[in-house]
Protein backbone atom coordinates (compact mmCIF):
# COMPACT_ATOMS: atom_id res chain seq x y z
CA UNK A 1 0.00 0.00 0.00
CA UNK A 2 1.51 3.41 -0.63
CA UNK A 3 2.43 5.76 1.87
CA UNK A 4 0.10 8.25 1.03
CA UNK A 5 -3.02 6.21 1.24
CA UNK A 6 -1.25 4.88 4.52
CA UNK A 7 -0.89 8.61 5.73
CA UNK A 8 -4.36 9.05 4.85
CA UNK A 9 -6.08 5.95 6.60
CA UNK A 10 -4.46 6.74 9.90
CA UNK A 11 -5.62 10.98 9.56
CA UNK A 12 -9.04 9.34 8.91
CA UNK A 13 -9.14 6.99 12.08
CA UNK A 14 -7.37 9.72 14.25
CA UNK A 15 -10.09 11.86 13.46
CA UNK A 16 -13.10 9.58 13.47
CA UNK A 17 -11.86 7.58 16.46
CA UNK A 18 -13.36 9.68 19.21
CA UNK A 19 -16.57 9.44 17.26
CA UNK A 20 -17.16 5.76 17.18
CA UNK A 21 -15.91 5.58 20.82
CA UNK A 22 -18.51 7.93 21.76
CA UNK A 23 -21.36 5.61 19.38
CA UNK A 24 -20.05 2.93 21.46
CA UNK A 25 -20.24 4.48 24.96
CA UNK A 26 -23.82 5.76 24.15
CA UNK A 27 -24.85 2.51 22.84
CA UNK A 28 -23.74 0.34 26.15
CA UNK A 29 -25.16 3.22 28.18
CA UNK A 30 -28.53 2.71 26.75
CA UNK A 31 -28.56 -0.74 27.34
CA UNK A 32 -27.22 -0.29 30.82
CA UNK A 33 -30.25 1.82 31.31
CA UNK A 34 -32.77 -0.94 29.98
CA UNK A 35 -31.28 -3.82 31.70
CA UNK A 36 -31.17 -1.72 34.93
CA UNK A 37 -35.39 -0.74 34.20
CA UNK A 38 -35.86 -4.18 33.54
CA UNK A 39 -33.79 -5.38 37.42
CA UNK A 40 -36.04 -2.76 39.07
CA UNK A 41 -39.15 -4.42 37.75
CA UNK A 42 -38.25 -8.03 38.87
CA UNK A 43 -37.63 -6.77 42.16
CA UNK A 44 -34.03 -5.78 42.61
CA UNK A 45 -33.56 -3.83 45.32
CA UNK A 46 -32.32 0.26 44.74
CA UNK A 47 -29.92 0.22 47.03
CA UNK A 48 -28.28 -3.09 46.64
CA UNK A 49 -27.91 -2.43 43.12
CA UNK A 50 -26.21 1.24 43.62
CA UNK A 51 -23.63 -0.64 45.90
CA UNK A 52 -22.80 -3.67 44.38
CA UNK A 53 -22.50 -1.55 41.10
CA UNK A 54 -20.07 0.84 43.06
CA UNK A 55 -18.09 -2.04 44.98
CA UNK A 56 -17.70 -3.64 40.81
CA UNK A 57 -16.79 -0.39 39.09
CA UNK A 58 -14.11 0.28 42.73
CA UNK A 59 -12.13 -3.27 41.89
CA UNK A 60 -11.87 -2.09 38.06
CA UNK A 61 -10.81 1.43 38.22
CA UNK A 62 -8.01 0.11 41.44
CA UNK A 63 -5.69 -1.35 39.61
CA UNK A 64 -5.76 0.81 36.46
CA UNK A 65 -5.57 3.68 38.69
CA UNK A 66 -2.42 2.10 41.17
CA UNK A 67 -0.28 1.31 38.54
CA UNK A 68 -0.90 4.36 35.75
CA UNK A 69 -0.73 6.87 38.70
CA UNK A 70 1.21 5.61 41.40
CA UNK A 71 4.14 8.39 40.42
CA UNK A 72 2.19 10.91 40.30
CA UNK A 73 -0.50 10.35 43.08
CA UNK A 74 -0.95 13.61 45.53
CA UNK A 75 -1.10 12.55 49.26
CA UNK A 76 -4.38 12.76 50.49
CA UNK A 77 -4.76 15.04 53.39
CA UNK A 78 -8.24 15.75 55.51
CA UNK A 79 -9.29 17.98 52.58
CA UNK A 80 -8.99 16.55 50.19
CA UNK A 81 -10.96 13.43 51.99
CA UNK A 82 -13.90 15.55 52.64
CA UNK A 83 -14.06 17.05 48.97
CA UNK A 84 -13.96 13.02 47.98
CA UNK A 85 -16.76 12.21 50.72
CA UNK A 86 -19.04 14.56 49.46
CA UNK A 87 -18.03 14.55 45.67
CA UNK A 88 -19.35 10.60 46.06
CA UNK A 89 -22.19 11.39 47.97
CA UNK A 90 -23.30 13.73 44.99
CA UNK A 91 -22.15 12.19 42.09
CA UNK A 92 -22.38 8.85 42.85
CA UNK A 93 -24.65 7.38 45.38
CA UNK A 94 -27.25 10.03 45.41
CA UNK A 95 -27.61 10.80 42.04
CA UNK A 96 -28.06 6.98 41.38
CA UNK A 97 -30.69 6.36 43.96
CA UNK A 98 -32.73 9.80 42.86
CA UNK A 99 -32.24 8.47 39.48
CA UNK A 100 -33.52 4.74 39.50
CA UNK A 101 -36.13 5.89 41.53
CA UNK A 102 -37.44 7.93 38.61
CA UNK A 103 -36.59 4.55 36.27
CA UNK A 104 -38.60 2.30 38.77
CA UNK A 105 -41.36 4.78 38.41
CA UNK A 106 -41.70 5.50 34.86
CA UNK A 107 -40.10 4.28 31.55
CA UNK A 108 -36.43 4.12 30.15
CA UNK A 109 -36.95 6.56 27.37
CA UNK A 110 -39.05 9.34 30.01
CA UNK A 111 -36.02 8.64 32.84
CA UNK A 112 -33.39 9.39 29.81
CA UNK A 113 -34.77 12.50 28.55
CA UNK A 114 -34.42 14.08 32.03
CA UNK A 115 -31.03 13.36 32.03
CA UNK A 116 -30.57 15.26 28.32
CA UNK A 117 -31.20 18.89 30.74
CA UNK A 118 -28.02 18.01 33.09
CA UNK A 119 -25.48 20.24 30.84
CA UNK A 120 -28.06 23.34 30.61
CA UNK A 121 -29.33 22.35 34.25
CA UNK A 122 -25.50 22.89 35.02
CA UNK A 123 -24.74 25.77 33.08
CA UNK A 124 -27.89 27.40 35.47
CA UNK A 125 -26.08 26.06 38.89
CA UNK A 126 -22.46 28.30 37.44
CA UNK A 127 -24.24 30.97 36.78
CA UNK A 128 -25.77 31.09 40.20
CA UNK A 129 -22.52 30.87 41.85
CA UNK A 130 -20.72 33.17 39.24
CA UNK A 131 -18.90 30.81 37.44
CA UNK A 132 -20.33 31.19 34.31
CA UNK A 133 -21.24 34.60 32.45
CA UNK A 134 -24.25 35.54 30.79
CA UNK A 135 -24.21 38.31 28.18
CA UNK A 136 -27.89 39.20 26.73
CA UNK A 137 -26.13 41.84 24.31
CA UNK A 138 -24.04 39.24 22.56
CA UNK A 139 -25.07 35.99 20.52
CA UNK A 140 -23.58 34.10 22.44
CA UNK A 141 -25.41 35.31 25.46
CA UNK A 142 -28.74 35.21 24.24
CA UNK A 143 -28.20 31.60 22.64
CA UNK A 144 -27.36 30.08 25.95
CA UNK A 145 -30.35 31.87 27.77
CA UNK A 146 -32.34 30.78 24.84
CA UNK A 147 -31.28 27.25 25.11
CA UNK A 148 -31.67 26.68 28.89
CA UNK A 149 -35.60 28.82 28.69
CA UNK A 150 -36.10 26.05 25.43
CA UNK A 151 -34.67 23.30 27.63
CA UNK A 152 -36.76 23.95 30.72
CA UNK A 153 -39.94 24.14 28.86
CA UNK A 154 -39.55 20.43 27.30
CA UNK A 155 -39.25 19.69 30.82
CA UNK A 156 -42.67 20.47 31.66
CA UNK A 157 -43.89 19.10 28.72
CA UNK A 158 -41.98 15.84 29.51
CA UNK A 159 -43.91 16.27 33.49
CA UNK A 160 -47.20 17.61 32.41
CA UNK A 161 -48.09 16.52 29.57
CA UNK A 162 -48.56 13.11 28.14
CA UNK A 163 -50.82 13.06 24.82
CA UNK A 164 -51.74 10.27 22.81
CA UNK A 165 -49.85 6.49 22.31
CA UNK A 166 -48.01 6.78 19.22
CA UNK A 167 -47.45 3.51 19.27
CA UNK A 168 -50.32 1.08 18.52
CA UNK A 169 -51.76 -1.25 21.04
CA UNK A 170 -50.56 -4.12 19.34
CA UNK A 171 -47.36 -2.60 18.90
CA UNK A 172 -47.23 -2.41 22.43
CA UNK A 173 -48.64 -5.27 23.27
CA UNK A 174 -50.62 -3.92 26.72
CA UNK A 175 -47.48 -3.71 28.20
CA UNK A 176 -48.24 -3.12 32.22
CA UNK A 177 -45.01 -1.06 32.57
CA UNK A 178 -45.09 0.88 29.58
CA UNK A 179 -48.38 2.59 30.27
CA UNK A 180 -50.02 1.82 33.70
CA UNK A 181 -48.11 4.84 35.24
CA UNK A 182 -50.21 6.95 37.30
CA UNK A 183 -50.46 10.55 37.31
CA UNK A 184 -48.65 10.35 40.80
CA UNK A 185 -45.97 8.32 39.66
CA UNK A 186 -45.01 10.30 36.70
CA UNK A 187 -45.08 12.98 39.58
CA UNK A 188 -42.56 11.12 41.99
CA UNK A 189 -40.16 10.32 38.46
CA UNK A 190 -40.40 14.00 37.76
CA UNK A 191 -39.76 15.27 41.20
CA UNK A 192 -36.29 12.46 41.59
CA UNK A 193 -35.03 13.21 38.14
CA UNK A 194 -35.06 16.69 38.03
CA UNK A 195 -33.30 16.49 41.86
CA UNK A 196 -30.81 13.82 40.15
CA UNK A 197 -30.09 16.01 37.52
CA UNK A 198 -29.46 18.87 40.02
CA UNK A 199 -27.69 16.79 42.58
CA UNK A 200 -24.89 15.71 39.41
CA UNK A 201 -24.82 19.49 38.60
CA UNK A 202 -23.95 20.40 42.05
CA UNK A 203 -21.42 17.54 41.73
CA UNK A 204 -19.27 18.88 38.66
CA UNK A 205 -18.47 21.76 40.93
CA UNK A 206 -16.98 20.13 43.89
CA UNK A 207 -15.66 17.81 41.48
CA UNK A 208 -13.89 21.18 39.82
CA UNK A 209 -12.52 21.54 43.15
CA UNK A 210 -11.25 18.07 43.74
CA UNK A 211 -9.38 18.18 39.95
CA UNK A 212 -7.13 21.14 41.19
CA UNK A 213 -6.11 19.74 44.64
CA UNK A 214 -6.20 15.72 43.54
CA UNK A 215 -4.93 15.75 40.37
CA UNK A 216 -4.91 11.80 39.80
CA UNK A 217 -8.40 11.54 37.60
CA UNK A 218 -8.55 7.69 37.87
CA UNK A 219 -7.51 7.42 41.74
CA UNK A 220 -9.51 9.89 42.56
CA UNK A 221 -11.90 8.04 40.89
CA UNK A 222 -11.86 4.99 42.30
CA UNK A 223 -11.65 6.75 45.87
CA UNK A 224 -14.86 8.01 44.74
CA UNK A 225 -16.75 5.01 43.74
CA UNK A 226 -15.12 3.09 47.15
CA UNK A 227 -16.41 5.99 49.44
CA UNK A 228 -20.05 5.97 47.56
CA UNK A 229 -19.95 2.03 47.96
CA UNK A 230 -19.74 2.54 51.62
CA UNK A 231 -21.97 5.21 52.00
CA UNK A 232 -24.50 3.27 49.69
CA UNK A 233 -23.68 -0.36 52.13
CA UNK A 234 -24.63 2.39 55.39
CA UNK A 235 -27.52 3.44 53.91
CA UNK A 236 -28.80 0.19 53.25
CA UNK A 237 -28.09 -1.62 56.39
CA UNK A 238 -29.66 1.21 57.84
CA UNK A 239 -33.06 1.18 56.39
CA UNK A 240 -33.39 -2.61 55.69
CA UNK A 241 -32.54 -4.42 58.07
CA UNK A 242 -31.47 -8.58 56.97
CA UNK A 243 -29.35 -10.23 54.18
CA UNK A 244 -31.66 -11.70 52.32
CA UNK A 245 -31.86 -8.78 49.79
CA UNK A 246 -27.96 -9.03 49.23
CA UNK A 247 -28.86 -12.09 47.32
CA UNK A 248 -29.06 -11.76 43.77
CA UNK A 249 -31.73 -14.28 42.91
CA UNK A 250 -31.71 -13.74 39.01
CA UNK A 251 -29.43 -14.03 36.16
CA UNK A 252 -30.62 -10.45 35.01
CA UNK A 253 -29.83 -8.90 38.57
CA UNK A 254 -26.55 -10.76 38.18
CA UNK A 255 -25.55 -9.05 34.42
CA UNK A 256 -27.19 -5.83 35.54
CA UNK A 257 -24.59 -5.21 38.22
CA UNK A 258 -21.75 -6.69 36.67
CA UNK A 259 -22.51 -4.69 33.09
CA UNK A 260 -22.94 -1.67 34.86
CA UNK A 261 -20.07 -1.72 37.26
CA UNK A 262 -17.79 -2.97 34.47
CA UNK A 263 -19.25 -1.10 31.39
CA UNK A 264 -21.10 1.90 32.63
CA UNK A 265 -19.06 3.25 35.56
CA UNK A 266 -15.68 1.53 34.52
CA UNK A 267 -15.11 1.09 31.26
CA UNK A 268 -17.42 3.88 30.42
CA UNK A 269 -15.93 6.37 32.87
CA UNK A 270 -11.99 5.71 31.06
CA UNK A 271 -13.30 5.63 27.67
CA UNK A 272 -15.38 9.02 28.16
CA UNK A 273 -12.19 10.32 29.81
CA UNK A 274 -9.78 10.07 26.64
CA UNK A 275 -12.56 11.40 24.38
CA UNK A 276 -12.75 14.77 26.92
CA UNK A 277 -9.49 14.71 26.58
CA UNK A 278 -9.16 14.33 23.00
CA UNK A 279 -11.69 16.92 21.85
CA UNK A 280 -12.83 18.29 25.19
CA UNK A 281 -16.03 18.15 27.51
CA UNK A 282 -18.58 20.09 24.97
CA UNK A 283 -18.01 17.32 22.05
CA UNK A 284 -19.04 14.44 25.09
CA UNK A 285 -22.02 16.35 25.70
CA UNK A 286 -23.14 16.71 22.20
CA UNK A 287 -23.47 13.35 21.93
CA UNK A 288 -25.88 12.85 25.22
CA UNK A 289 -29.44 13.02 23.44
CA UNK A 290 -28.32 9.69 21.67
CA UNK A 291 -28.55 7.78 24.75
CA UNK A 292 -32.07 8.29 24.84
CA UNK A 293 -32.83 7.55 20.89
CA UNK A 294 -31.03 4.59 21.51
CA UNK A 295 -32.96 3.63 24.69
CA UNK A 296 -36.30 4.57 23.15
CA UNK A 297 -36.02 2.32 20.00
CA UNK A 298 -34.82 -0.70 22.09
CA UNK A 299 -37.85 0.43 24.51
CA UNK A 300 -40.76 0.63 21.88
CA UNK A 301 -39.08 -1.82 19.52
CA UNK A 302 -38.31 -4.96 21.56
CA UNK A 303 -39.86 -4.29 24.82
CA UNK A 304 -42.86 -2.83 23.39
CA UNK A 305 -43.06 0.17 25.92
CA UNK A 306 -45.58 2.53 24.53
CA UNK A 307 -44.35 5.67 23.43
CA UNK A 308 -46.71 9.07 24.09
CA UNK A 309 -46.66 12.38 22.19
CA UNK A 310 -45.62 14.04 25.45
CA UNK A 311 -42.37 12.18 25.52
CA UNK A 312 -41.65 12.99 21.81
CA UNK A 313 -42.37 16.44 22.01
CA UNK A 314 -40.76 17.47 25.81
CA UNK A 315 -37.50 15.58 24.08
CA UNK A 316 -37.40 17.31 21.29
CA UNK A 317 -37.82 20.72 22.91
CA UNK A 318 -34.86 19.49 25.89
CA UNK A 319 -32.57 18.31 22.99
CA UNK A 320 -32.93 21.63 20.89
CA UNK A 321 -32.42 23.53 24.07
CA UNK A 322 -29.75 21.52 24.78
CA UNK A 323 -27.72 22.00 21.67
CA UNK A 324 -28.17 26.21 21.70
CA UNK A 325 -26.51 25.74 25.31
CA UNK A 326 -23.56 23.91 23.75
CA UNK A 327 -23.28 25.66 20.52
CA UNK A 328 -23.16 28.81 23.03
CA UNK A 329 -20.95 27.57 24.62
CA UNK A 330 -18.50 26.69 22.02
CA UNK A 331 -18.60 29.98 20.55
CA UNK A 332 -17.26 31.43 23.36
CA UNK A 333 -14.90 28.96 24.16
CA UNK A 334 -13.08 29.83 20.62
CA UNK A 335 -13.74 33.86 21.71
CA UNK A 336 -12.03 33.23 24.74
CA UNK A 337 -9.11 31.23 23.11
CA UNK A 338 -8.63 33.37 20.33
CA UNK A 339 -8.42 36.66 22.71
CA UNK A 340 -5.59 34.63 25.00
CA UNK A 341 -3.58 33.89 22.30
CA UNK A 342 -2.34 37.69 21.32
CA UNK A 343 -2.27 38.37 25.77
CA UNK A 344 0.26 35.55 25.79
CA UNK A 345 2.13 36.84 23.15
CA UNK A 346 2.72 39.83 24.45
CA UNK A 347 3.90 38.56 27.81
CA UNK A 348 6.53 36.82 26.47
CA UNK A 349 7.66 39.36 24.28
CA UNK A 350 7.75 41.59 27.60
CA UNK A 351 10.11 38.46 28.90
CA UNK A 352 12.14 38.54 25.91
CA UNK A 353 12.50 42.54 26.11
CA UNK A 354 13.47 42.31 29.95
CA UNK A 355 15.81 39.44 29.28
CA UNK A 356 17.86 41.30 26.27
CA UNK A 357 17.76 44.00 28.32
Amino acid sequence: MAPGVLMLSGSWCRRWRPVLVMLAIDAAFAVMNIMIKKALDAGTDRLVLITLRQLVAAVVLAPIAYFRERKMRPKLTTEICVHLFFSAALGAALTQYLFLVGLQYTSATFACAFANILPVLTFLVALLFRLETLNLKQAVGISKAAGAVVCIAGALVLSLYKGVALTSKAASGGHAGGGGYSSRQRATATCTLFAACLCYASWFLIQSKVGKKYPAIYSGAALTFLISFLQAAALSLVLQRGFAMWLLKSKLAIATVLYSGVVGSGIGFLAMSWCVEKRGPLFAAAFTPLIQILVAVIDTSFLHTPLYLGSVLGSALVISGLYFVLWGKSKETQTQTHTAKPTECNEENKVQQQQIV
